[in-house]
């Protein structure tokens, strides 16, 4: 009976080109899933309605997932990775501090009221006098979150682009939707069903 050889060994039998172009592939097949979906949260985020599904940050860390199994072939920059999680908790920070000016301005607003109510006067126009405030810090976390979802999305352009290169893979075989425009290092095409986009190689820059 022959012995049974472990998939590592197998593995490392395997031509390492054609290793390395399998696991290249399906990275870039990740990231342009995850630009889709990181542009189409700051399509939403302007107010367009958007149908689409992927949640961009489950599938980031998935694809650290995949890339902790393979060790070695591992395609994320670390520093990349530090950028995203500073942005997510950014994000996060900037849509808690949104909930709670609007729970404060909210409460300004009944207990002028209630005041109201009670002594006769006008109070209440004072609260409602607050409501512009509302307004300035919805504008204002919005700019903030697109600014976010840009830069992130953006990165992850550029890793996308750092894979194809370094692995000689068809950029034009990892086209990618996008919902808003204004990024570097790409080409875009629209057509009847929306925006897509390839990346640049290096004589088009």
């Amino acid at each position: 009976m022959s012995e049974i050889r472990d998939s590592v060994e197998v593995a490392l039998e395997l031509d390492e080109k054609s290793v390395y172009s399998h696991i290249a592939h399906e990275s870039a097949e990740d990231l342009i899933r995850i630009i889709s979906s990181l542009d189409a949260e700051r399509a939403k985020l302007r107010g367009e309605v958007i149908y689409y599904t992927d949640d961009w940050d489950a599938l980031i860390r998935e694809r650290i997932a995949k890339g902790k199994r393979h060790t070695a072939f591992d395609f994320y920059n670390p520093a990349l990775l530090d950028i995203w999680e500073e942005k997510v908790r950014l994000g996060k920070r900037l849509k808690r501090m949104e909930k709670v000016a609007y729970v404060i301005l909210a409460g300004v607003i009944v207990l002028t009221g209630a005041l109201t109510a009670l002594t006769g006067s006008p109070l209440v126009l004072l609260g409602l006098s607050l409501l512009p405030l509302a307004f300035a810090v919805r504008d204002r976390v919005r700019s903030s979150l697109d600014l976010v979802y840009y830069e992130l999305t953006q990165f992850f352009i550029d890793e996308l682009g750092v894979i194809l290169t370094k692995h000689r893979l068809s950029a034009d075989k990892y086209k990618f939707k996008l919902f808003t425009e204004g990024y570097f290092g790409i080409r875009t095409k629209k057509t009847p069903s929306g925006i897509f986009a390839v990346v640049k190689g290096k004589s088009e820059e």
